[in-house]
């Protein structure tokens, strides 16, 4: 979703475990100052590649957690788990608690910057599934633990991160820079900012908000924590992702404005979420809500838990719009599956090439040939009631072949979900495969918000 705001929001996990770590991370090697290395930005997350026992993986960099966790270990990930015991995590969600294992003494770094006695939480079974939603292979979630020891500089544009030595960094002049204290609940960080509800005056309405690297979304808004904030006129329902305890959905709208500092966003998208979906999330009595990838993404960011502050200065999409899927479908990675592909070639005719006097009498032969290639596979997770994609017949667990006479085999699913984004009253045709029959089905995009 190129320039878009993403379908799936990675939620922040709210673990009812009160274990103690004094672990640490530090820099090692003849620069100790500071590293840098590139991520992958997919959904307005961060993916950041981190070796955990030798074996090189990839975690979401999540503010919004306080432990590792892992949740997608095959046996080629095999990592050799140290001093493993089991326990129960909860989470956002409709669901009871899950089980998970507890490893302590790990080995984790990040090139030079290296722990050697980390806390991994390993969820069993992976419910939410991160990887699928996100189109790529994610093994885990790193937040706390990284921040607590560096400076941290996220370049969105760029899409690069440098850590910095807190024993030597110094503050670098920044036009157009400002630096907002920071708030701390069980290692999450908080800020304060103001929200425009209010849509014909011109009202603001103080509100704390968590920094939430792992959600993707733009701004979510707890009901009933402040009087005046409540869910609009205009809304829909909506899937908001997956958390550790099962689906969290919740109302979607758009606000007048989200206001940090100086900074003013116009026309965010909001999710309002109830209080039973983010009974953990409510355990700190101040929080209004959080905003996620889709905002913090318009930014160039210097997180410093050090010394609690965060830094801000406007990037080149700060300007960028707020879109959202229209469709009402869930689309999900699928695996991969062989594909049948034509390949064409050329051969000039070598004979007719020695008796002409020009080139452009030279005989041209097209020789097809087929190959079979494994190819991304996509399918429908959730179909939201009375949405375009469920009046028009579309069910859980089909399987995408096209999408307006696009094989989805040729898209990416941040490509694909982008679709789903393009245009109100867009139509949209797509054919499916459903217990073995290939079906077609079309519906109109439609703009609710």
């Amino acid at each position: 979703m190129i320039k878009k705001s993403t379908l799936f929001t990675l939620l922040l996990l709210v673990l009812t475990l009160n274990i103690q770590s004094q672990s640490k991370f530090n820099f090692f090697g003849s620069n100790n100052t500071e590293i840098s290395f590139r991520f992958k930005l997919v959904n307005n997350l961060i993916v950041i590649p981190v070796d955990v026992n030798g074996r090189s993986l990839s975690f979401i960099l999540d503010t919004g957690v306080d432990k590792t966790i892992l949740f997608n270990l095959s046996q080629n990930d095999s990592i050799g788990l140290n001093n493993v015991k089991k326990i129960n995590l909860q989470g956002l969600g409709d669901g009871l608690s899950i089980e998970a294992l507890l490893s302590r003494n790990n080995t984790m770094k990040i090139k030079t910057f290296i722990s050697k006695s980390e806390d991994v939480y390993v969820i069993l079974r992976d419910r939410f599934d991160v990887s699928g939603r996100m189109g790529v292979t994610i093994h885990g979630i790193i937040g706390h633990k990284i921040f607590k020891d560096a400076i941290v500089y996220i370049n969105y544009s760029t899409k690069k991160i440098t850590l910095y030595n807190p024993l030597f960094y110094k503050d670098k002049k920044c036009r157009k820079c400002q630096v907002f204290p920071l708030q701390f609940y069980r290692n999450k960080p908080y800020i304060n900012a103001k929200v425009q509800l209010d849509t014909i005056g011109d009202k603001l309405t103080d509100v704390k908000l968590l920094i939430d690297t792992g959600g993707s979304s733009a701004v979510w808004l707890f009901e009933n924590t402040k009087e005046e904030i409540q869910t609009p006129i205009r809304y829909f329902r909506d899937i908001l992702g997956e958390g550790l305890s099962g689906t969290i959905y919740g109302n979607k709208s758009r606000i007048k404005g989200l206001t940090i500092g100086t900074f003013h966003i116009k026309n965010p998208t909001v999710s309002f979420l109830d209080s039973l979906s983010t009974y953990y999330a409510r355990q700190f009595k101040a929080r209004n809500g959080s905003i996620g990838g889709n905002i913090l993404k318009r930014f160039k960011i210097w997180v410093d838990y050090p010394n609690k502050t965060i830094t801000l200065k406007k990037n080149g999409s700060f300007r960028g719009g707020f879109e959202y899927n229209m469709s009402g479908i869930d689309v999900v990675y699928n695996g991969k599956v062989l594909v049948r592909e034509k390949e064409d070639a050329q051969f000039i005719d070598s004979y007719s090439s020695r008796n002409s006097h020009t080139t452009t009498n030279n005989t041209i032969n097209l020789v097809s040939s087929y190959t079979y290639r494994f190819r991304p596979s996509f399918k429908i997770k959730h179909v939201l009631p009375n949405s375009p994609g469920d009046k028009a017949g579309l069910k859980e667990n089909d399987v995408i072949l096209s999408i307006n006479s696009i094989r989805v085999h040729e898209l990416t699913l941040r490509e694909l979900l982008g679709k789903f984004q393009d245009g109100n009253l867009r139509k949209i045709r797509m054919k499916i495969q459903r217990e073995g029959k290939t079906m077609k089905f079309q519906f109109k995009l439609v703009r609710k918000i």
